[in-house]
């Protein structure tokens, strides 16, 4: 049963929808990447100052942080929104596709901060009702390794929070849903170069050449072995193989071949293994073949792993404002999120706000030239924020 403050919050959040969507649409037309979001920055902060009531600064050159202090004392609660765009050339059709060659708003981020932004309007003009603290969090540079959120929580966004909560947009749930996971969510997210050097030479002669492709070949084929039979079955463990770079004429074997590759898992005890996993294989097969290697792993995001308590409460937030039946229990997913540095400092919760529609052809996938979400998840989205606020900062 909607109570009188539920219903309240509800009028409230359809009343800046149109705000919200209009934000979201300047974001969308005016990308910028990982730590380049100057102008990005520039309007969330200036567009947080119009509300009044709010503290806003600048942790890192291109992030934003408001602060709404409560008249009393009580929990701190930070909601987080990453603002930066893709490198990818944008193929949508409708008015507002980005104006920024090669860059585009292909994971949602864009909507991520208006609805961050519809939140902290309608909270600052409820803060005579907040008890504890709010914390808004802008964060640059989610894309891309090493990632925004560090530098965020080294500036001190998280100094004293209880509780973090964040959303990601997601087309693969249909509108009106909101997924939730228990535990793991994202998986620790990990890249490594390796160069194998070899001896060049002719094509037709290789029993004169110590042949780098072969060996990397294999090396290849043989990394893969770690997942199936060094790895638990039942935990999930990811090596992809994203370049491999060698050679530039037809008859000659190059004498050096670059390989870069991508890793995901979601052990945490299993990740510390891997880059001496890996490197063995590595020498092996380089000195069975009488080459030689250089070899650099390279630590990403840690794995978001979803506090109980925190989540419960979003799920309860769900059922009261949305309803049971918008309910979604969903499993991990093998991509890996920055988030996790927020919940190094605090334990928290990241889901999912379905923003897909099959009527209106809004299927692709994020990350997707043609991605784009059903702008009626916006809505959802601030009411996920303006009702946990509440719910969690009562939280004893």
């Amino acid at each position: 049963m909607e109570t009188k403050q539920s219903q309240t919050l509800n009028n409230l959040v359809h009343l800046v929808k149109n705000d919200v969507v209009k934000w979201r649409r300047f974001l969308h037309q005016n990308p910028e990447l990982s730590f380049h979001e100057e102008k990005t920055s520039q309007f969330v902060y200036d567009t947080l100052q119009s509300f009044g009531g709010l503290e806003v600064s600048r942790p890192t050159r291109t992030s934003v942080m408001a602060r709404l202090i409560g008249k009393q004392p009580g929990k701190i609660l930070a909601i987080r929104a990453d603002i930066d765009a893709l490198p990818i050339q944008e193929e949508n059709k409708f008015d507002f596709v980005s104006k920024t060659p090669g860059a585009m708003h292909a994971c949602g981020h864009d909507g991520h901060t208006a609805m961050l932004l519809g939140t902290a309007r309608i909270l600052a003009g409820l803060k005579e009702q907040i008890i504890g603290e709010v914390r808004f969090l802008f964060q640059h540079g989610e894309e891309t390794h090493p990632g925004g959120a560090g530098e965020m929580v080294s500036a001190g966004v998280m100094e004293d929070v209880d509780y973090v909560i964040a959303v990601h947009l997601l087309p693969q749930i249909e509108v009106g849903k909101i997924g939730i996971i228990y535990g793991p969510m994202t998986a620790s997210s990990d890249g490594f170069n390796l160069t194998i050097h070899g001896k060049g030479g002719h094509a037709a002669l290789p029993h004169q050449t110590i042949d780098s492709i072969a060996v990397a070949a294999q090396v290849v084929t043989n990394l893969q072995h770690i997942v199936s039979r060094c790895n638990d079955p039942l935990d999930s463990t990811v090596i992809s193989i994203t370049q491999f770079t060698g050679g530039t004429e037809f008859c000659v074997i190059p004498s050096s071949v670059q390989v870069v590759g991508w890793i995901h898992t979601l052990n945490p005890e299993f990740r510390k293994g891997l880059p001496a996993l890996l490197e063995k294989v590595i020498k092996g097969i380089t000195e069975a073949h009488s080459a030689t290697y250089a070899f650099q792993y390279v630590p990403g995001y840690d794995i978001v792993i979803n506090d109980e308590q925190v989540t419960k409460v979003i799920e309860e937030t769900v059922c009261e404002v949305l309803g049971e039946e918008a309910l979604e229990r969903r499993r991990p997913i093998m991509a890996g999120d920055d988030f996790s540095a927020f919940q190094q400092k605090a334990p928290g919760t990241y889901f999912w706000v379905g923003a897909g529609n099959q009527q209106k052809g809004i299927t692709n996938p994020l990350h997707h030239p043609q991605f784009t979400i059903d702008e009626d998840a916006l809505e959802n989205g601030v009411k996920m924020f303006v009702h946990s606020t509440f719910k969690l900062l009562s939280q004893s």
